[in-house]
């Protein structure tokens, strides 16, 4: 069930869906480089600010934009639904914990020995490991959406927006995370609709969008500021207002053509989710070590560009090469045919 409105295009990529998940990834970077950064350096820097900023709405838009074209493959047979939605994100999430515990294995060892690092290995299994955790939990939403078509849809929201209000916190990044994310990603399958239609709206009124872009971030910035941004529905509406806002901004930089390199992120996002961790810790290490830069916000920024872009860099130089797996699921780890796979490359 979605709203009426626009539908989506089926067979092409939507440019400010790109443009919005561009920032989406970029806001992701950032928060892991800055929270690295200032842990490690024991202060603040002026990047924090940002951080604290696009907390109420950096992953409840993430989510809110990868049920947008639900709708559109949530009809086929579940053996293709399962191979697009589950099958896809669970080997991506497998092969890059691996790597992940490749690289941090010396350093978990060192804290709790090698029986330990095994104990932390079979534990992602359960719960999903460091920043990977998202794409361990889409699968998840995937198949609860789907399984749960024949229920009312706004019984589901309804519970969703529930369990996203009681601000549930178990220890369990899997039970916790779905609790308070579940709600954005079936707004972007029910709401679909009303979604494109607000776009369409923005690009048709960018001047009273602009308005209320600034009316939101003052309004964002300021419940941030007080801390009611954790209050529970404030917490919600801060959340879809906010992934409507990053909409718009997208619907924004499509219109003018600004900033094609955000686009650019947003049609790689997995390819600099999955490889980002590198070159941040990296980076973040040789500056820190190095001192030339006193400025732990200059620090900050740096290491979110060079995440980003380092990840990119990562995926060129694996292309066309027998390391092309690391970014492009094998042949032979498809259970349904690839031809259907195209009408998908917007909502993947």
């Amino acid at each position: 069930m979605t709203g009426n409105g626009t539908a989506a295009p089926k067979n092409e990529r939507v440019d400010w869906v790109d443009y919005a998940k561009g920032i989406c990834i970029v806001m992701v970077v950032m928060m892991h480089s800055v929270q690295g950064v200032e842990k490690a350096a024991g202060q603040d820097g002026f990047m924090h600010l940002a951080v604290a900023f696009a907390k109420p709405f950096r992953m409840p838009d993430f989510f809110l934009i990868s049920g947008l074209f639900l709708s559109l493959v949530i009809h086929r047979d579940w053996r293709t639904y399962l191979d697009r939605k589950v099958v896809h994100f669970a080997y991506f999430y497998l092969l890059w914990t691996a790597i992940q515990f490749g690289f941090k294995a010396p350093h978990f060892a060192a804290e709790v020995g090698w029986p330990g690092v095994a104990r932390l290995y079979l534990m992602s299994f359960i719960d999903p490991f460091g920043t990977l955790w998202f794409i361990y939990l889409l699968p998840i939403f995937f198949v609860v959406i789907k399984a749960t078509r024949s229920v009312a849809p706004w019984a589901i929201w309804g519970a969703a927006a529930a369990l996203e209000m009681a601000h549930i916190e178990t220890g369990w990044t899997a039970i916790d995370e779905f609790a308070a994310r579940f709600v954005y990603i079936y707004s972007g399958y029910l709401f679909a609709s009303y979604v494109f239609a607000l776009s369409n709206r923005a690009r048709a009124y960018p001047a009273l969008a602009l308005a209320a872009l600034a009316l939101w971030a003052v309004t964002d910035a300021g419940l941030v500021y007080t801390g009611a941004s954790e209050w529970p529905a404030i917490s919600l509406a801060l959340g879809l207002a906010g992934a409507c806002a990053i909409i718009t901004i997208g619907t924004l930089l499509a219109n003018m053509g600004w900033l094609g390199f955000v686009r650019y992120c947003g049609e790689h996002s997995i390819v600099i989710y999955l490889a980002f961790f590198l070159p941040m810790a990296a980076s973040r290490t040789i500056l820190l070590k190095a001192g030339i830069i006193h400025d732990i916000g200059l620090v900050s920024l740096i290491v979110t560009i060079v995440g980003v872009v380092g990840a990119v860099l990562i995926w060129w130089a694996c292309r066309n090469t027998r390391l092309n797996f690391l970014f492009e699921r094998p042949d032979a780890f498809w259970i349904a045919p690839k031809k259907r796979a195209v009408a998908l490359q917007a909502a993947e």
